[in-house]
Parts: C-alpha cells; sequence; structure tokens
C-alpha cells in the first residue's frame, strides 16, 4: 500500500495518519508457521522540522513454532515503528527508508520492521527445557529417565568411583 506524502513533505509540523492490514505473505521468518488474522498498522508519518518520520505500532497475532522444543504455540507481538523517510537509500545509514517519489511504501517499511523486531529464538516460554538430546522427548512434559553422557574430560576421575 502506497501512502502520499506530497501534503507534507513542505509543511513542518503537519502529518498524515495511517491505518492498513499488512499482507502475511511478506512477513515471513522461520518459526511463524501462520497469522490467525492479517497483521495490522497504525500510526502517523509527519514533518519534524523538514525531516519526514512515521511512528506508529504493528499487531500481529500468530501460531508459532518454538525453536527449543518445536511446540506450535500461539503469540501476540506489538511492534513499535519509529522511522526516517528519506528521498534515496543511503548505505551510510541503513535506518533509513527511501520514498517512492511522493509516496511511502507501508508494506516494505512496515515489513521490514516487523521482521526485524523478531526475537533470534522464538520460544514458547523464557523456562522452555527443549528436547533430550538421546530419546527427543520434550522436558517441558517431564523427565525422559536418559543418563546423559559423561564428559569424557572427566572419564579418568569416574574410574576412581567405579572403584
Amino acid at each position: 500500500m502506497q501512502l502520499d506524502v506530497r501534503k507534507i513533505i513542505e509543511v513542518p509540523g503537519a502529518s498524515i495518519p495511517f491505518e492498513c492490514e499488512l499482507n502475511g505473505d511478506n512477513l515471513e521468518f522461520p518459526s511463524i508457521r501462520a497469522y490467525k488474522q492479517k497483521p495490522t498498522a497504525q500510526g502517523r508519518v509527519f514533518n519534524e522540522a523538514g525531516i519526514l518520520r512515521m511512528e506508529g505500532e504493528i499487531r500481529a497475532e500468530m501460531v508459532c513454532i518454538c525453536d527449543r522444543c518445536g511446540t506450535a504455540f500461539e503469540r501476540t507481538k506489538n511492534t513499535k515503528v519509529d522511522v526516517v523517510l528519506a528521498e534515496e537509500e543511503s548505505e551510510e545509514n541503513p535506518d533509513l527508508f527511501a520514498l517512492k517519489g511522493d509516496a511511502v511504501d507501508l508494506d516494505e517499511v512496515l515489513g521490514s520492521c516487523f521482521i526485524m523486531d523478531m526475537d533470534m529464538k522464538v520460544l514458547c516460554s523464557e523456562t522452555c527445557k527443549g528436547l533430550c538430546p538421546i530419546c527427543g522427548k520434550n522436558l517441558n512434559l517431564g523427565a525422559c529417565g536418559c543418563r546423559k553422557e559423561p564428559d569424557p574430560r572427566f572419564a579418568v576421575l569416574e574410574q576412581l568411583l567405579d572403584k
């Protein structure tokens, strides 16, 4: 979706509100299985002393896969958006988003902000214990009974315990 900012480019203090649904296909992330509904965004683009800024929030309700135990779980994510818009992209400052003529591509800017805000590891809970490396049982459901392999560096000490 394109948002025309022509009216505020030359008018310091002016702003344009926006509210839109984002295409979930453009918001692919390895840990996201599906979106319960299309992510939504709302906010405004404003001229702050001749510099165009976008601020707002993205809200997404999704079904994720835990990176530690593989369990599916529901998660709601709210992402704050606060970016600067420029006439052209800058390799020196990757935080700038380029205007396309007199418009800003909301799908591109908001999608980038959402993906950049995702956690490196998506977990079902902060205390997720993951899977047993031997039998593969989900350790959040209880202990598996597997005997952990001793550290080979302590093999000599273990021989002392056997005697």
